[in-house]
């Protein structure tokens, strides 16, 4: 057996958050402070070189109109006094060096007083010597400087002479490194700055996105997206403006609607109360709403974030189908029961034939067996034999038998055809009407002692024609128009939803239903309904 563990592949993990974000803010910040710390330093750099050239020039300026400078000029430079002068502003100035030379450039100052009377060295002293001031970098006899020159003018303006002054290099590097402090303790400043400002950032993300990562969040939306699509039931949710965030698979089935649409039709029944919750925060349950020739049964709750309405969510359920089911459910045990009744009365029947076998009562055998298959042809065989749908056919001699037990007759006229169909909505729908109407008529009629249901069913050309009529107390004129509506009933609280479910169903399939009535003699109800049949009756 072989000791090699199988190679379990893993995912890897995704880097965190704050992890991440401090990454990303660190790498924007610190390319901005390297790029400003870059660009101010170059700014620096000239400016403090500028201001040091600024300087030396002025000074030069200064010594070169010096009464002293051009009176020693004139003279020989063993014999003039303008190294004492070249001195003090030497000291005064920090500078490196102070010379002045005459127009052939030899030398009447310099700090080393052996080299006075000798020539100046460096070819950037003969713009100085065409009357042109003149800024360099050069090395003489003394350290790299930086050389300003000036030139010196008698009182007829007529060049005498030039004025070197020279400011070490490294004076230069160290002012530029004082203004360099400036800009380092101002980058560091930012970055810490900016380091507490991350901190900041990172912690507010995470109370924002409730301590989840980005890939926990990713996961919980696609297993958000995945549940909603899955419920049976349909889903809308809206923002605190009323837009629409979300609507599941369902929702756009039970509303008609497209389902790649991005806009949400304005006589959507439950934008409506989405948008009253979302105003008032308060829930409203197990709402009614009519859409689409369909009753919605609807929940709809406010979104709260830290105590605040953000929004609302409602879930809704095709009440219809419920009912359909229910009453399909209803027509079948209905059935089994007339079936199972059935089956009692004729074991019963046996037993009456069995018994005058016996007595050998032929005579009376007879007449019994003749009367009972009357009886089967007058109840079972007639409603076969003029209702092909088992269903309806079982549907109805349930309620023969309930209107039995109420002391009510229940009768199909003699010329009803109803031919059988594949289409179970339209069953479904007929048990429904007829279920409604043939109730509606035993309760009116449970106070009299005795009374008739008459139905009659006629198919032709496609359409199947229903009339049921009673003669029991019938209804007030001024109610006759409102018995389809909504809620109006005169049974009491929690009624009428039998005839508005009735009418909205057969409107819904292209049917009609009407009403007439004659207080304290009869009511009718004439029903049109379209009929797929099988087989055509002649």
């Amino acid at each position: 057996m072989s000791d090699v563990q199988p190679l379990v592949m893993t995912r890897k993990r995704p880097m965190k958050l704050n992890t991440l974000v401090t990454l990303m803010v660190s790498s924007v910040i610190g390319s901005v402070l390297l790029v400003i710390f870059a660009l101010y330093f170059m700014q620096i750099t000239k400016a403090t070189r500028d201001g040091v050239k600024d300087t030396a020039l002025a000074i030069a300026r200064t010594l070169a109109d010096s009464p002293d400078v051009k009176r020693g000029l004139l003279l020989s430079a063993e014999k003039s006094q303008i190294q004492p002068v070249a001195e003090a502003i030497t000291r005064r100035n920090d500078l490196l060096f102070a010379v002045v030379t005459n127009m052939q450039g030899v030398r009447y100052s310099h700090p080393d007083t052996r080299l006075i009377g000798h020539h100046f060295i460096g070819e950037d002293l003969k713009p100085a010597l065409a009357g042109n001031e003149n800024v360099s970098v050069n090395h003489g006899v003394l350290a790299e400087a930086l050389r300003v020159f000036t030139p010196v003018y008698d009182d007829q303006h007529h060049q005498i002479g030039v004025v070197a002054i020279g400011i070490s290099l490294k004076k230069v590097d160290e002012e530029i490194s004082r203004s360099r402090w400036g800009v380092i303790w101002t980058v560091l400043f930012s970055a810490l700055m900016g380091t507490l400002g991350i901190w900041g950032l990172v912690h507010l993300l995470k109370r924002i996105l409730f301590g989840l990562e980005p890939y926990e969040i990713s996961a919980l939306f696609e297993q958000r997206q995945a549940m909603l699509q899955s419920l049976k039931e349909g889903v809308i949710a809206i923002d605190s403006q009323g837009r629409v965030t979300m609507i599941n698979h369902t929702a756009r089935q039970i509303l008609l609607l497209p389902s790649q649409s991005a806009d949400m039709p304005r006589h959507v029944p439950m934008l409506a109360s989405l948008r009253r919750v979302s105003q008032t925060g308060k829930a409203l349950q197990d709402q009614e709403i009519d859409c689409n020739g369909r009753l919605l049964l609807c929940n709809t709750f406010p979104v709260k974030s830290q105590n605040a309405v953000i929004g609302a969510i409602s879930t809704f359920r095709d009440k219809t189908e419920i009912r359909e089911l229910m009453q399909r459910m209803d027509g079948m045990v209905s059935y089994v029961d007339a079936l199972r009744t059935h089956s009692h009365e004729f074991m019963n029947k046996l037993h009456v034939i069995l018994g005058l076998l016996h007595m050998k009562r032929y005579d009376k055998l007879e007449e019994y067996i003749i009367q009972t298959a009357q009886n089967y042809q007058t109840d079972i065989g007639a409603i076969q034999n003029k209702i092909k749908s088992p269903v309806i056919a079982g549907f109805l001699l349930g309620k023969m038998n309930r209107a039995k037990e109420a002391g009510i007759s229940l009768t199909l006229a003699e010329e009803c055809q109803v031919p059988d169909t594949p289409n179970t909505e339209h069953v479904t729908v007929l048990i429904t009407v007829l279920g409604n109407l043939i109730e509606n008529a035993l309760d009116a009629m449970s106070d009299q002692p005795e009374g008739e249901i008459g139905l009659l069913m006629h198919y032709q050309n496609g359409w199947l024609s229903c009339e049921i009529s009673d003669d029991g107390p019938g209804i007030d004129p001024a109610r006759l128009a409102h018995i389809f509506t909504k809620g109006f009933s005169t049974k009491g609280e929690n009624r009428g939803v039998g005839l508005f479910l009735a009418r909205q169903q057969l409107e819904k399939l292209g049917g009609e239903i009407t009403v007439e009535s004659e207080p304290g003699v009869f009511t009718q109800f004439f029903v049109q309904i379209p009929w797929d049949s099988e087989r055509k009756i002649a």
